[in-house]
């Protein structure tokens, strides 16, 4: 792909974060506490629609400044921080699939879609976990099949059957795994998180070996230093429940973008 094919793809992509970000936003506030997401957004005090003028993305709760305006309720400020981290986050997985010198090929966009698809719930679940510390099978569920399906497809286009193959061993593997921790330690462990690693693994698995090590521990390293650190600094004791969901899925993400060169790394470390 040229330079400027995938500058054009990469600010697309952002415009799309920004669009799917706003979505989000009605997901996290309306999935945990049960109302459908086709309704119509209301003001949650004076119960005014939102116009679409005032829906746009970032723009306007700039324009608003941060108010409703029906009732100059104050607007809170993770809602653009959410749309524009989507775009981020979006443009980043798309640079990612896409940055090689030959045409993108069927297989990689099916892939991109399944990685753009995972961006997207990731951001979501990580904010309902912040919040609710759950992790809700209405998103999590759903993402097993999406996932399959367009991986399925890609591996179908491209016969990168070892991709599937290892795909489907990483789901298997690190449910197994957290499963297992679970019913050493019940507490420890939430069936939520449960089984989102099986998601997790799916891609990871995917993209080899090395991604999966890496996504799969860097969860927990990640989230242990976390925890000292509340620890240390006395925000947190020993019976503080810490999600453990939004450390899954940035260990995920550190095996998916940097898997293969972390992994090195720490060989290098291991074997000097």
């Amino acid at each position: 792909m040229t330079s400027g094919s995938l500058i054009i793809a990469l600010v697309l992509a952002a415009v799309l974060g920004l669009v799917i970000g706003s979505f989000l936003n009605v997901v996290v506030y309306r999935v945990p506490v049960g109302i459908p997401l086709v309704r119509e957004s209301r003001c949650p005090r004076c119960d005014a629609r939102v116009r679409p003028q005032h829906n746009v993305p970032i723009v306007s709760w700039l324009v608003l400044r941060g108010r409703c305006a029906g009732c100059d309720e104050p607007i809170s400020v993770r809602y653009p921080l959410v749309e524009l981290a989507t775009a981020v986050l979006f443009a980043a997985v798309t640079g990612w699939a896409l940055a090689q010198p030959q045409a993108p090929s069927a297989a990689t966009w099916l892939v991109l879609a399944a990685f753009l698809y995972l961006a997207a719930i990731s951001i979501a679940l990580a904010l309902i976990d912040l919040d609710t510390h759950r992790l809700p099978d209405g998103i999590v569920l759903p993402a097993y099949l999406v996932a399959g399906a367009l991986l399925t497809a890609a591996a179908v286009v491209s016969s990168e059957w070892d991709s599937l193959l290892r795909a489907g061993i990483g789901m298997v593997a690190l449910y197994a795994f957290y499963a297992t921790l679970r019913l050493i330690r019940p507490g420890g462990m939430g069936g939520g998180d449960v089984k989102l690693s099986g998601v997790l693994g799916m891609y990871l698995g995917w993209l080899g070996w090395p991604s999966l090590i890496v996504g799969a521990f860097g969860a927990f390293l990640l989230g242990g230093a976390f925890g000292v650190a509340l620890l240390l600094g006395r925000r947190a004791n020993r019976s503080t429940a810490i999600p453990f969901g939004p450390w899954m899925l940035v260990g995920a993400w550190a095996g998916i973008l940097a898997g293969p060169p972390l992994s090195a790394w720490y060989l290098g470390i291991v074997h000097a």
